[in-house]
């Protein structure tokens, strides 16, 4: 005797009607998806809300350590790759939805409702604020925050080295003396006098040196450009 196949649909429907009543099937899913929007909506509000809180409820046991970092290394790497570490309020780009279902994710295991958030990013990527006038975090406590999600591309293999002559005043000292070395170098024998000696390259030297410090003096105060170690975690503009 032949054994009837099985009809994977007709199994479905038959586990269907044992978990959940079929004359209100529809409003369950409907009130499913209802909930659904509802959180999306929420978590969307806590992004894009200046919080105090500075702790979450974790489920420690759940946590991945791989993803936990203190505020420390954070300010490190924003120092080095010229980054900003601010609100997520302030981020002026579009969350991916998967950022949103990292969230939800996370929200739904630990069993609580996250706020606080913190994202790095770039300069431009924030909504920055006068003076005058991806990488997505929530915290923990103490100083530590928890990587939610990261998305977009991933920087400039060398943005570390040409963000280094930004990162203070003595370094970006070295960068006037090293472009004005070059502009020196440049200048044709004998522009300036009849032969070159050392006399002559050192006063070219301090000319070149002076003219490529006013323009960064210039371009600093003008711009309201500052040192990485200053703006790593400043919400101004010219800060």
């Amino acid at each position: 005797m032949l054994l009837p196949r099985t009809n994977i649909e007709k199994k479905l429907n038959q586990l269907r009607a044992k978990e959940f009543d079929s004359f209100t099937w529809k409003d369950q899913i409907d009130h499913i998806f209802v909930k659904e929007a509802l959180h999306e909506d929420q978590i969307l509000k806590n992004l894009n809300v200046k919080s105090e809180i500075i702790q979450n409820s974790f489920d420690f046991d759940q946590l991945e350590t791989e993803k936990i970092y203190h505020l420390e290394q954070i300010k490190k790497i924003c120092i080095d790759y010229r980054l900003r570490f601010l609100d997520s309020k302030y981020f002026k780009g579009k969350l991916p939805k998967e950022a949103i279902y990292a969230v939800k994710t996370i929200e739904k295991k630990h069993q609580t409702e996250l706020k606080g958030f913190k994202i790095i990013a770039p300069s431009k990527l924030f909504k920055l604020e006068n003076a005058d006038d991806p990488l997505l975090f929530a915290p923990i406590g103490n100083d530590y925050f928890y990587l939610i999600h990261k998305w977009g591309n991933d920087l400039h293999p060398l943005r570390k080295i040409m963000m280094w002559f930004f990162k203070s005043f003595e370094n970006l000292l070295i960068l006037t003396f090293l472009v004005s070395l070059l502009l020196t170098f440049m200048v044709p024998d004998g522009l300036f006098s009849k032969g070159t000696n050392v006399s002559t390259f050192v006063m070219v030297f301090l000319f070149m040196f002076k003219s490529v410090a006013a323009i960064v003096l210039f371009y600093g105060f003008a711009l309201g450009k500052n040192f990485n170690t200053a703006i790593w975690n400043s919400k101004y503009f010219n800060a």
